[in-house]
């Protein structure tokens, strides 16, 4: 599913992603590979026909060759305005927290991601989603089930890899 057309005729993303902490309590984060290779957290698009859950396993596999095991649903986040063009659809992210099995994740994308890394709360990259911020906020705090709408941040310089 790339987009939906709502009502009102504007379009939507749906898409998921994962906070993922190790022991450490640091969170995996993944660097675009194209665009303005913006830090965020692993996930994707929802496939037709694919539940979020099963969506967000699914894509924590394919960026880390890892399986993920889904806790809980941490928030949903759309993401609207014109920051990077007033082209682009509305996104709307299930964001779940998440706990890998087994060993240590690798780039197993790619064509999607350049990086794959660990990192403190503390010490969190930039330039990193509007989303990846808000929700990392949202774990950090402990809560979960939030619902929040956020602006589309500018669009950024396109940074070399």
């Amino acid at each position: 599913m790339s987009y939906s057309t709502l009502s009102n005729g504007s379009k939507v993303t749906c898409a998921v992603a994962a906070v993922i902490e190790d022991a450490a309590g640091r969170v995996l984060l993944c660097r675009q590979a194209g665009g303005h290779g913006l830090w965020g957290l692993p996930g994707g698009k929802i496939r037709a026909e694919e539940s979020p859950v099963h969506a967000v396993i699914r894509d924590v596999r394919e960026e880390t060759g890892l399986e993920t095991e889904v806790v809980e649903l941490l928030g949903m986040y759309q993401l609207t305005g014109d920051g990077c063009g007033s082209s682009t659809p509305d996104l709307f992210v299930h964001v779940f927290r998440g706990r890998l099995d087994g060993g240590g994740p690798a780039v197993n994308a790619p064509g999607r991601i350049s990086r794959l890394s660990w990192h403190s709360p503390g010490a969190l990259p930039e330039p990193m989603t509007a989303t990846t911020r808000t929700a990392l906020a949202d774990a950090a705090a402990r809560r979960a089930g939030v619902i929040r709408e956020l602006e589309r941040d500018p669009e950024p310089e396109v940074i070399d890899a």
